[in-house]
């Protein structure tokens, strides 16, 4: 039995127990009431109107938007609005710029971000965007609720979704900003794509950098339905298109509610009923259990291979579109920022120079000159030695295509639908053509007496190098259709032929001298990406799921030579491959390079650099590469 003593001692325990507890709930009431305090705003309301896909040869999807902005025009309880991407179906200025005068009527604050059809098909390199709209990122504030909003591309090709080095910093620049503690204003983030693995490739590097922050939510455009995700634990809101749904005469948008204790999430149809379909906590505080979060990209591959390593590697602060190019022990990459950086073999930077706007486009070189084309409207020739620039040839709109240099003459083509040919050593225009019909992104081919390259108009062009006259023109089964125009592979040629891949999934073989098509085949569903041979008797080429091919380079008729599974999944990435002593190589949009023997097919190796896409490599020999990615790395991978 206790003695009273005992039971004295434990009941004044349990009493400074409770006394504890109650002080441990009174301390977290207090710190719930200091946070409820903090974000005291306020309530209103806000419109979303993402997926408007205008197109100035078609009615519709203007209709649709004419109509929402009177309908928010009508409602004076809805504060700003948000348009979050895909502007335009083709991303050309025209459609741009009816959007923005559409959008211009709107009797409140609107702001707006890029969607991947506005990044993808840009025949400016997303400068007509910047033009028409003045800002490419935005934030601001609101009844004491932040807003930030970022584009997440793909920029310039079919890839993933990817959230720029200089967009993230621009992100947590704002965050820091805006502070951690109890007087920091929570924070929306605006973006087209969703942030997850199926539609964005580096997802897991914006969330966990805003994680410390403040964040409420995503909101995002993209599926062009009503959708509610979950991002590492960060709600994310997809809303529904503009576009008018089958069997309706307007269309919609999304209205979000804000309160001190939810979200509110209603779809109103133009003219029609409004529903709400989504009821969130208004918090800030998230599932911080990483074992609940999507799965990070795994290196595995890498274990398999130790024999591949990455010599040197650098940051360039910038995404990079473009392949590297390498002269005399130099390493040269240009980025999304406008820089040419120059290094040396040991990734050591020697010099850097700046255009005015982003490049996109490969550049080349010779007679020791850089030619690089740049969305500033201007294509330069810079010493490659140096860095100093040695001339400019303007043109009369941004030009993202890549550079060739055959015997001292640069060819490459400009959004103003001229292509030229430009003199090395000085920059004079030897000659230029006009008419062409569609913007030029691809690398052309030189040969013979002949240039061959494709448009973003359904259009391969065959002029003659001497003097630019078009010597034939050919043009894809779906010519009605500018997404499967043959402009996004590099042409190559072999057999009398010029073989190219398409959007289409088909691989083609065009007589060179007359333009006639030798053959057109299916059967490996390759998209746009293409190689040949160093001794120009194979063609390469990535398949849509899983292999490289390899066919016979042969203008009679189609003959697959080897096919490799390489296990990389479902691709959709321009990238070229390249033969370099045997060895071709292709890369991925999942950062994976892989080698392979160019007349068996055999799989050497695989290396995974990050989990982006990796630009056409350049091989220095069968055993060294030289890659830039997306992410703005450059590197040189060793076997």
């Amino acid at each position: 039995m206790e003695s009273q003593a005992f039971l004295a001692m434990k009941k004044n325990q349990q009493f400074t127990a409770i006394r504890q507890t109650g002080r441990r709930w009174m301390f977290c009431l207090l710190c719930l009431c200091l946070t409820l305090g903090a974000w005291a705003f306020e309530p209103f309301r806000f419109a979303v109107v993402t997926d408007i896909h205008i197109n100035v040869h078609a009615q519709t999807p203007s209709d649709d938007l004419r109509q929402t902005v009177a309908a928010i025009n009508s409602d004076d309880s809805t504060d700003f609005v948000l348009v979050t991407g895909d502007i335009a179906d083709a991303g050309d200025g025209a459609s741009l710029r009816m959007a923005h005068d559409l959008l211009s009527k709107l009797n409140k604050p609107w702001y707006i971000i890029e969607g991947n059809h506005d990044q993808n098909w840009s025949e400016s390199g997303c400068m007509d965007f910047l033009k028409i709209f003045g800002y490419e990122r935005f934030t601001f504030e609101h009844k004491g609720i932040r807003f930030i909003g970022i584009p997440t591309g793909p920029m310039m090709r079919m890839a993933m979704g990817h959230v720029a080095p200089e967009d993230i910093d621009y992100v947590t620049s704002v965050l820091r900003s805006n502070g951690k503690g109890a007087d920091a204003e929570p924070v929306f983030l605006v973006s087209h794509m969703p942030m997850q693995p199926a539609d964005v490739d580096n997802w897991y590097e914006l969330t966990d950098a805003v994680r410390p922050y403040p964040v409420v939510a995503f909101i995002n455009g993209h599926y062009h339905r009503d959708l509610h995700f979950t991002y590492d634990g960060i709600p994310g809101i997809v809303n529904v298109t503009n576009l008018r749904q089958k069997g309706h005469s307007a269309g919609q948008y999304n209205l979000i509610s804000l309160a001190a204790d939810s979200i509110r999430v209603y779809t109103q149809t133009v003219g029609g009923t409004r529903h709400c379909w989504l009821t969130l906590p208004f918090t800030t505080h998230h599932d911080d259990d990483s074992t609940h979060w999507a799965p990070r990209p795994s290196y595995a591959v890498n274990d398999d291979y130790p024999q591949v390593t990455e010599q040197w590697t650098r940051d360039q602060g910038a995404a990079i579109f473009s392949s590297p190019v390498v002269w005399n022990k130099r390493v040269y990459a240009a980025d999304n920022a406008g820089r040419v950086v120059c290094y040396d073999h040991e990734g050591q930077e020697l010099w850097r120079h700046q255009t005015g706007a982003r490049i996109i486009g490969t550049p080349a070189i010779g007679k020791g000159i850089i030619v690089v084309a740049s969305a500033d409207s201007c294509i330069y020739g810079l010493d490659a030695k140096s860095g100093q620039q040695r001339w400019c040839v303007r043109t009369g709109a941004p030009s993202v295509s890549a550079v060739t240099i055959t015997d001292g003459t640069a060819y490459v083509g400009s959004g103003d639908h001229r292509f030229r040919a430009i003199r090395v050593s000085d920059g004079k225009v030897v000659w230029q053509a006009d008419g062409i019909k569609g913007y030029v992104e691809t690398r052309p081919l030189v040969i013979a007496d002949k240039v061959v390259f494709g448009d973003w108009a359904n259009t391969l062009y065959c002029l003659d190098r001497r003097n630019g006259q078009r010597l034939w023109t050919w043009q894809p089964p779906n010519k009605d259709n500018m997404h499967y125009s043959p402009a996004g592979c590099w042409p190559v040629a072999a057999d009398g032929c010029v073989f190219i891949c398409d959007p289409e999934r088909a691989m083609t073989a065009i007589d060179l001298n007359s333009g006639q098509q030798r053959w057109r085949t299916y059967q490996s569903k390759v998209r746009e990406s293409i190689g040949l041979s160093q001794d120009g008797r194979r063609l390469y080429a990535k398949t849509m799921q899983d292999s490289i091919v390899c066919y016979a380079a042969d203008g009679k008729a189609p003959h697959e030579v080897w096919a490799t599974d390489c296990g990389f999944g479902y691709e959709h990435a321009r990238v070229m491959l390249v033969e370099k002593d045997g060895v071709v190589f292709a890369t991925n949009k999942d950062g994976l390079i892989m080698a392979l023997d160019g007349k068996t097919g055999r799989l050497l190796w695989k290396h995974k650099t990050g989990n982006t896409m990796i630009n056409t490599v350049e091989p220095l020999n069968r055993n060294r590469i030289v890659f830039t990615n997306e992410a703005g790395k450059v590197g040189e991978v060793r076997s």
